[in-house]
């Protein structure tokens, strides 16, 4: 008897095998292996890999974006965004890889949009700007879990480590001063540190621009302008 596989399914193998093996471990042919059937089947549903890569992004992202509260300040809504991003790229090895480089019209990805740019268009920003900075903070979040999920990966960096140490304290003296910062990083300090930066120069640039750039969250360490 013929076995019936749907997307889900398929996605969730998907999963499975980016969580063993990363990215470049993920195939069709690898997928189809792992629900014992064979890969025209999975061709039905997913017609190459960048659209079963396509499914994983916009699943990572699923759970983002939701049960914003109405009318709450744009930056707690910017952070409760880029929270979310993160915690959807952090739930799975090269998480945030997968979503890298993917462009998708689909509910997820227009429900993250449309609270992003609402959050800014009706603290004072123009749509144009609203966008773009949307864009630039999932961007932001994006890049930073890259880095974030392949220090792991990287087998030299203890290696690493010692050349820096050495060669910092030899001739680069502010690196050697920061050096616990570069040899032992505290990720979760990092994101907020540079996420409160961005979100930072968005509330400076409302000022500027006539905006609403009190709509900080005083409990989220908004900065002053």
């Amino acid at each position: 008897m013929r076995r019936s596989i749907g997307r889900e399914q398929i996605v969730e193998a998907a999963f499975r095998l980016l969580d063993e093996a990363g990215i470049e471990g993920v195939t069709l042919r690898k997928v189809a292996c792992a629900l014992g059937i064979r890969a025209p089947s999975l061709y039905w549903h997913f017609k190459s890999k960048q659209a079963l890569t396509d499914a994983m992004a916009d699943a990572l992202i699923a759970d983002v974006a939701r049960d914003i509260h109405p009318g709450q300040p744009w930056r707690a809504t910017l952070m409760q965004v880029a929270h979310g991003f993160r915690r959807g790229f952090r739930r799975h090895r090269d998480g945030a890889r997968v979503y890298a480089g993917t462009y998708l019209a689909t509910e997820n990805v227009l429900r993250v949009g449309e609270a992003s740019i609402g959050a800014l268009v009706e603290a004072g920003a123009p749509v144009d700007f609203a966008a773009t900075t949307a864009m630039d903070v999932a961007y932001y979040v994006m890049g930073f879990v890259i880095e974030e999920q392949a220090l792991p990966e990287y087998r030299h960096f203890e290696d690493v480590g010692k050349a820096f140490l050495a060669l910092s304290q030899a001739r680069f003296p502010y690196c050697w001063q920061a050096r616990h910062l570069l040899t032992e990083p505290d990720f979760d300090r990092r994101f907020e540190q540079g996420l409160g930066l961005m979100l930072d120069g968005i509330e400076r640039w409302l000022a500027q621009h006539g905006g609403r750039p009190d709509g900080a969250d005083p409990a989220a360490g908004a900065g002053t302008s």
